[in-house]
Parts: structure tokens; C-alpha cells; sequence
């Protein structure tokens, strides 16, 4: 069976519903410090600039609302994903962070990395702090995943067993180190380490997909994936397509909420057109974002 998705935000407790879901798991989701969430509005508002085109804000409210609203569609844990751009920043980032977590009862508790000296120490704190998911961006660091710098805070990652979601994809615009290539030696060095490719890895789809096929422990997220605005610049081939029953237990919900140019119900319509299945979706949608979150396998829906 491949039931319609929701075609209005407040359809989707109503959909998750159809289909015995208890909520959604969503692993990509961005909290950030307020002046640092307005200069990344900002920078999207100058989007015809920086990648041809608009990519209006769809969700520019306070953080409280922001957060009534991912409760209101069943997101039953909440990221703070933040990433750092350059030396010296990421300290910050992970107290705000901790913080964040400290303050509001359903949030995951996130960190960041940024190569640098005692890169590994901070990252083997964080998970003393409790860190149960991490976040980098390769294009707006500028750096490459495997940077020596970083050799311990994989070591320290890999052991622990916590995802890193890595966008490491050239859309929606490429770097000196994005692509699977950087993200390959990566996992040559560190075969275990339990990755989440943002994005699919758009827009070199196939060549990520080799990678969560070769490691066992390496996933990708469904952010922007499938959706109107990102098939303007980088839809899926056909032949990727087919591929994705396949790897059914390794793709896990992302929206890039709030900074996303449409509505939320909009990706979960996106994913339900590919006509892949319920069963299909119910392990996007839950069982897998769940599984690398901690969340249970079973809890009664939310009450909205």
C-alpha cells in the first residue's frame, strides 16, 4: 500500500496515524543561538545570490513557537544541530548547545567539531556531557573530513557509537572537499563509524549510496531530498530511485527545519510520491531515525 502524504501541515498527525505511527523521527533538524539563527536567515535571504535562486524562510518564528510547532506534527525528539565554520567556535556552539538541552525536556543533546588543536578532547567531552548526535558541514567549514586534526574525535565517535550527521554533498553549492571522495578516506580509516550522509548526499546520490552499502553503519537523512524546490537543481535519477527499497533500514528522516523554503508536510509528501510503501515509510519516518536517536520502538501518538 502507498497511502497519499499530508498535504497541510496539520495533516500530518492524521497521516502518522494511517500509518500506526507514534510520531516522527526526525534527525535534522538546526536550534541555534538567536543572533547566529538571524545571520543564517539572513545569508538565505541573499540566496538568489549565493545559488541563483529565492529560499524564503518558511519557518521564521521564535524559538518557542518553533518549537510548539515540530510538537504540533510529532517530532518526539528535538536537534539542535549546530556546526562551527571556523577555529574557536565550536566550544561555544556545544555550551549553547548543552544548554539548549538543559531547558528543554524533549531535545537531543547535539554537539560540534571543527579541526583544530584539541579537537578530540572537546568531542571526548561532549560525550561525557551526554552528546548523543553530532553535526559538521563540510562546504561551509571548508575543510575536509579527514583532516589529521580530527583523528581523535573520529577515534572517540567511532567507539562511542554516536551519528554524525555530515553534509558532505556539493548541493547546494560545492567546496574545495565536498563530495564522497574526502568522506571515502574517511571511512577507510574509520570503518565503523556511524555516519549520516545529509542530504542523500545531493547531488552525487549514486556515490554516497555505494558508501552506506560498503559500510554497515553509515546512513543517509531524506533532507530537501525529493522535494519540488530541490528537483529544480538536483533531482534524483531514475536509476537511484530503484535503488531505495534496498536501503530501506539505512535512510533516516531530515528536514532541515525551520530553514526550509516550503512546508514541513511538504518532505513527507515528497517521500510518500515516490511510491516506495508504507512499510517503506514507516522505517524513514520512525523505526530508523528512533533506533539512532535511542527513542522507543512503540509509545501511544501524541496527543494534538
Amino acid at each position: 500500500m502507498n497511502s497519499p502524504g499530508p498535504a497541510s501541515d496539520a495533516d500530518i498527525p492524521a497521516y502518522l496515524r494511517s500509518l500506526g505511527l507514534p510520531g516522527l523521527a526526525d534527525i535534522h533538524v538546526h536550534f541555534l543561538p538567536e543572533p547566529m539563527m538571524r545571520k543564517v536567515w539572513a545569508y538565505f535571504d541573499e540566496a538568489p545570490e549565493h545559488y541563483g535562486r529565492a529560499w524564503p524562510i518558511y519557518y521564521r518564528t521564535s524559538e518557542q513557537a518553533r518549537l510548539e510547532t515540530l510538537r504540533s506534527f510529532g517530532v518526539r525528539a528535538v536537534p539542535a544541530l549546530s556546526y562551527a565554520h571556523k577555529p574557536g567556535m565550536a566550544g561555544w556552539l556545544n555550551d549553547w548547545s548543552q544548554d539548549f538541552a538543559d531547558r528543554v525536556p524533549d531535545a537531543v543533546r547535539c554537539a560540534t567539531f571543527y579541526p583544530e588543536p584539541g579537537a578530540g578532547d572537546q568531542v571526548r567531552q561532549q560525550i561525557q556531557r551526554g552528546a548523543r548526535l553530532f553535526k559538521i558541514h563540510i562546504s561551509v567549514g571548508g575543510f575536509s573530513p579527514d583532516d589529521p586534526q580530527l583523528d581523535d574525535a573520529w577515534h572517540h565517535l567511532e567507539v562511542a557509537g554516536i551519528p554524525v550527521v555530515i553534509h558532505a554533498g556539493s548541493a547546494p553549492s560545492s567546496g574545495d572537499y565536498t563530495g564522497p571522495e574526502p568522506v571515502r578516506r574517511l571511512l577507510e580509516r574509520f570503518p565503523h563509524l556511524l555516519l549520516v550522509i545529509a542530504h542523500q548526499g545531493m547531488p552525487e546520490y549514486h556515490a554516497f549510496a555505494d558508501l552506506v552499502e560498503k559500510y554497515p553503519r553509515v546512513h543517509m537523512d531524506t533532507t530537501m531530498v525529493g522535494t519540488d524546490f530541490t528537483n529544480q537543481f538536483a533531482p534524483m535519477p531514475e536509476s537511484y530511485l530503484e535503488r531505495l527499497p534496498g536501503l530501506r533500514e539505512r535512510i533516516v528522516l531530515g528536514s532541515d527545519f525551520p530553514n526550509i523554503p516550503y512546508r514541513y508536510s511538504h518532505q513527507l509528501e515528497a517521500l510518500a510520491r515516490l511510491g516506495l510503501g508504507d512499510e517503506w515509510m514507516r522505517s524513514v519516518l520512525w523505526d530508523n531515525g528512533a533506533r539512532l536517536l535511542g527513542l522507543p520502538a512503540h509509545e501511544p501518538m501524541l496527543e494534538t
